[in-house]
C-alpha cells in the first residue's frame, strides 16, 4: 500500500461508480451466459466500496485484498456476514484465472449476497467518508 493525501471527492466518485455498476448488474438475468459477468461485476462493486474507504484515508491499494479487508472492519448489522464478500473474491479469482464456470445456483447466491449486503455497506462507507 502507498500513502497519499486523503481524497474524499475521489472516494465518493468511486462509491457512486460502484452504485451505478451494481444497479446494472442487478438488472442482468441469471443465465449460463451471464453468470461469470454477474459474479465479476458484483465482486468489483464491493471492491470499489473498499477502495473508496482507502482513498478517503489516503491509502492506495496495490491488490484486491486490502479493499476487502477494509470492508471486513465495518461494524454494521447485516442479514448475512460481511466476510461473504471474500468468498466472492475467491470465486471471481477462479473464474478469471482458472476458467471456472459458476453454476446457476452460485450466481443466484451471489445476487442474494449483493441484495443483502451492498446497500448497508455502501451507506456505512458513505457515512465514514463524510466524517
Amino acid at each position: 500500500m502507498r500513502y497519499k493525501c486523503p481524497d474524499k471527492k475521489s472516494a465518493i466518485s468511486i462509491l457512486e461508480a460502484s452504485q451505478r455498476e451494481m444497479k446494472y448488474t442487478e438488472s442482468l438475468e441469471v443465465s449460463e451466459d451471464s453468470g461469470s459477468t454477474i459474479v465479476r461485476n458484483t465482486y468489483e462493486c464491493f471492491r470499489m466500496l473498499g477502495d473508496s474507504l482507502l482513498v478517503s484515508e489516503g491509502i492506495e491499494s496495490e491488490d484486491h485484498i486490502a479493499p476487502i479487508k477494509e470492508l471486513m472492519k465495518l461494524k454494521i448489522a447485516t442479514d448475512r456476514p460481511i466476510n461473504l464478500v471474500d468468498n466472492l473474491r475467491r470465486l471471481r479469482h477462479n473464474i478469471n484465472y482458472y476458467g471456472y464456470k459458476p453454476s446457476l445456483e452460485e450466481v443466484k447466491e451471489v445476487k442474494a449476497i449483493a441484495k443483502s449486503l451492498f446497500e448497508k455497506i455502501k451507506n456505512e462507507v458513505l457515512r465514514k467518508i463524510k466524517q
